[in-house]
């Protein structure tokens, strides 16, 4: 594993009107030395804001500390990335896919160049534990990419019916809006696809998460993307998210994050008829089949919830257990709660913090209140673990003798907190599994192929995953329901970037 690092001393930064930009980040070793990045890349160039600089602290959760500054931008720099898509679409939109073959290439081999960096900004900026941070945050990265590049090769953009040619074109200016739980996922699972059509874009990275976006940049910008293909703008939803979605400019807005938010988003969207794709909130359920090995299934379960500190939307965070094995499957989930240890980065612990005050505070809440309606607390609880004073450190928490009417069973609490339910009959579990607005994923554990399948098929959620099923980045992935619309990675995610065109009297023999 790579030491975790920082910005190199490299990096020159001045006032926002005389700005030089001389030099990429570095993660050599860990400190706390703060760095202005006060930049966005527009049209291919780092330039300095269009309004007069409004500041944001980038905070370590582990330590609590501020490490960086960003600029925030606004409608105004927001606007001028989008006149730089458009005008770069033009060429763009025409290029032949062996020239965008070539650019993934380009962008993988750089992106190759900067992994460590990108993994070791991934845990300064959310406190991922670096072996995570590594193989997972910026190894998803590189996945999508790889991804996007074999899907490519393959893609059928035409269709001939008869005297018909259907066309699939690239939509044309996207905007993206990201989260800062999977950084580099929530921005590649967009960006690599939409190169890979023909679209150019303009990106919001989370404010809270936003140094491995300015690495990806760079990736980009090293690999020769053409200026105005790729523009990236830091800032908060309501200065520049907002101006992202109602920009008349832009084609699409692809989202991802909380419902409530997603639901601004479509608003602002909704008077320029933009397409609005969405990947949002869950409360994904976990169906632990009476066949099953209970001990075993609950084992897997309880580490899904706590991987990456319970920060995943998709995490299985509502368990159903059969009532006759729930003994077995309590005592399964409190060792292995009691097992996950929690601690700084670079501790070699299970999980590190989660990603800020205001979420820990929400967790802490939570707990409280499940308590209150009247779980159970098997494993965990309120406050820090011991020995952790500092940082927004979660305790791995298990609550049981939950109803599916909790608020702990109805509200995604996006930390590492499972809230286990007991049931009878099959039919129970099914019902509880899709009383929920969310409809994001689910996952069943059972060792009968045939049950396995029925109850998948009756499973309202985008993504079903059957007996801790390996990641499969050609699966399609989005929700139903609540959880948004569209779907992302691999093949299927091209058509979200695409429009169909029929042209009619094309005959073979006049092509």
């Amino acid at each position: 594993m790579s030491h975790l690092g920082l910005l190199s001393q490299n990096c020159q930064t001045r006032l926002p009107n005389d700005i030089t930009y001389s030099d990429h980040f570095y993660f050599e070793q860990r400190d706390t030395n703060m760095r202005d990045l006060f930049q966005f890349y527009i049209n291919g160039t780092w330039v300095a804001p269009q309004e007069p600089l409004r500041s944001h602290d980038v905070i370590d959760p582990s330590t609590e500390g501020v490490v960086a500054r960003i600029a925030l931008g606004s409608a105004a720099d927001v606007d001028l990335a989008v006149k730089a898509a458009q005008a770069a679409f033009e060429t763009f939109g025409q290029s032949t896919v062996a020239s965008r073959l070539a650019l993934l290439e380009r962008v993988i081999s750089e992106y190759k160049k900067r992994f460590a960096d990108i993994a070791a900004a991934i845990s300064l900026e959310m406190g991922a534990p670096a072996g995570l941070a590594k193989t997972a945050q910026a190894g998803i990265g590189m996945a999508h990419l790889q991804t996007a590049l074999g899907v490519l090769k393959n893609y059928a953009f035409e269709e001939q019916r008869g005297a018909t040619l259907l066309r699939k074109e690239p939509i044309g200016v996207c905007g993206f809006i990201t989260p800062w739980n999977w950084p580099t996922n929530q921005v590649m699972c967009k960006v690599a696809p939409a190169l890979a059509t023909g679209c150019t874009m303009v990106l919001k990275p989370s404010e809270m998460a936003p140094l491995s976006a300015q690495i990806l940049a760079e990736v980009l910008d090293a690999a020769g993307v053409p200026a105005g293909v790729f523009n990236m703008i830091n800032g908060d939803g309501p200065g520049v998210g907002s101006a992202i979605a109602a920009h008349p400019g832009i084609e699409l807005v692809s989202f991802t994050g909380s419902t409530r938010a997603g639901i601004l988003v479509a608003q602002a969207a909704a008077p320029t008829v933009k397409r609005v794709h969405q990947e949002l909130g869950g409360k994904s359920p976990n169906i632990i089949l009476p066949d099953a090995d209970v001990a075993t299934a609950v084992t897997r379960g309880v580490h899904a919830i706590m991987h990456n500190s319970g920060q995943s939307c998709n995490a299985p965070t509502r368990m159903l257990v059969p009532k006759a094995q729930k003994a077995i499957a309590l005592a399964a989930a409190k060792a292995a709660a009691e097992k996950t240890t929690v601690g700084a980065p670079d501790s070699g612990a299970s999980i590190g913090p989660v990603v800020s005050k205001a979420q820990w505070t929400k967790i802490q809440g939570l707990i409280q209140k499940g308590l209150d309606e009247g779980a159970t607390l098997v494993a965990g609880g309120l406050g820090r673990p011991a020995g952790l004073d500092v940082g927004y450190f979660v305790k791995p928490t298990v609550l049981a003798d939950v109803t599916n009417q909790m608020t702990v069973a109805r509200e995604e609490i996006f930390g590492p907190v499972l809230v286990i339910i007991d049931y009878e009959t099959l039919d129970e579990a099914i019902a509880i599994a899709n009383d929920t607005p969310y409809g994001l994923a689910a996952y069943v554990s059972g060792s009968d192929v045939a049950t396995l399948h029925s109850v998948a098929n009756r499973l309202r959620a985008g993504q079903v995953n059957l007996n801790s099923a390996p990641v499969d980045m050609m699966a399609p992935f989005g929700g139903f329901k609540q959880s948004g619309n569209g779907r992302e990675w691999g093949d299927v995610a091209f058509g979200e970037f695409l429009e169909t065109k029929a042209v009619l009297g094309h005959s073979p023999a006049v092509a």
